[in-house]
């Protein structure tokens, strides 16, 4: 055959596949989620294996061994007690709370560490939501807004590098800015959650830290996943108020939204590659249903070939150490 066109020929060599190749993902692309609590030791969770709840000593060996193999920044996710749950959510913002300790203790040990924390209602609140929920049940959106932004400058007193409203509440990121900027945290960064669906694929997340809703869900606050027009919304609102970055979460069922926002911002695009993305490749891998190694390594790639900057994923040091593996 006379072909004047042959792509096979850039890649008939290992060398000429890596000289053409157009995206790469490495540890510098990861955030690690890690779940802390209150307890001595650490509580394996059912429906991710290889993740726990991790006491103060667990989280420092985590961390230690994420940065040995190139992983610097970290999300924390709290696990609190019942007894400190209220309807007010108001432990969300007590200095000497789980995640301020947390932070202060991780900057002590290594000052360099890149910190993300959530900012949210849903793991301090007895309800269960994201947001304080009125006696009719609607979750009430401006009055949220007010703790959740003394909620964002305690974390940043205790050392948060990047503050994450997960909440979906109306008008969060520019009173966050507004509030960091008033108590003199002007470079703490805020990543946006800025397309967060109302997702079935986040249940062992809610299970890791016992956050589900106690009635109700969550959809008249997360994203309707039939909407892609919206999340563009949500974006130039986020943008407008003051986002350094701009989420995308759950990621995998979503890469047409992360294309999306990377088409129409300038801003850097997060993806969370979430809970029940992870539970699926674990158990397809330990029924041997999927090559571990390879499917994680592609999905993450996929990722960002999507037009993710970094990910958010519990595979963040596995992945690092395959990576560094060759």
């Amino acid at each position: 055959m006379i072909l004047p066109h042959r792509p096979r020929r850039n890649r008939k060599h290992p060398a000429i596949r890596a000289m053409v190749r157009e995206h790469h993902v490495g540890p510098e692309h990861f955030i690690y989620p890690l779940f802390i609590h209150e307890g001595a030791g650490d509580v394996p969770i059912g429906a991710m294996p290889g993740c726990s709840r991790l006491s103060p000593a667990g989280l420092l060996r985590e961390v230690e061994a994420a940065r040995a193999v190139g992983v610097h920044s970290f999300a924390l996710f709290p696990a609190v007690p019942e007894a400190q749950k209220t309807s007010d959510g108001r432990e969300a913002h007590n200095r000497d709370g789980l995640v301020p300790r947390t932070l202060r203790a991780l900057k002590d040990r290594w000052p360099d560490v890149v910190l993300v924390t959530d900012v949210a209602l849903d793991p301090y609140n007895s309800d269960g939501h994201d947001g304080i929920v009125a006696p009719d049940g609607r979750i009430l959106n401006d009055e949220t807004v007010a703790v959740l932004c003394k909620q964002a400058v305690t974390q940043a007193r205790a050392g948060a590098d990047i503050v994450a409203p997960s909440d979906m509440m109306d008008g969060r990121v520019g009173a966050i800015r507004l509030a960091l900027d008033a108590e003199g945290f002007s470079e703490v960064s805020i990543l946006a959650y800025t397309a967060k669906y109302a997702s079935a694929f986040y249940g062992p997340f809610r299970e890791a830290l016992d956050s589900a809703p106690k009635s109700g869900d969550k959809k008249t606050y997360q994203m309707d996943p039939a909407n892609r027009r919206e999340a563009l919304r949500e974006a130039r609102l986020d943008a407008a108020e003051g986002a350094d970055m701009l989420m995308v979460k759950p990621a995998g069922p979503y890469l047409d939204i992360i294309r999306d926002l990377r088409d129409a911002s300038d801003l850097p695009i997060a993806a969370y590659q979430v809970s029940g993305e992870y539970a699926m490749l674990k158990a397809a891998s330990e029924r041997g249903w999927l090559d571990e190694k390879r499917a994680v390594l592609e999905s993450l790639l996929g990722i960002r070939r999507a037009g993710a900057d970094f990910i958010l994923t519990y595979y963040a040091k596995q992945a690092a150490q395959w990576l560094a593996g060759g």
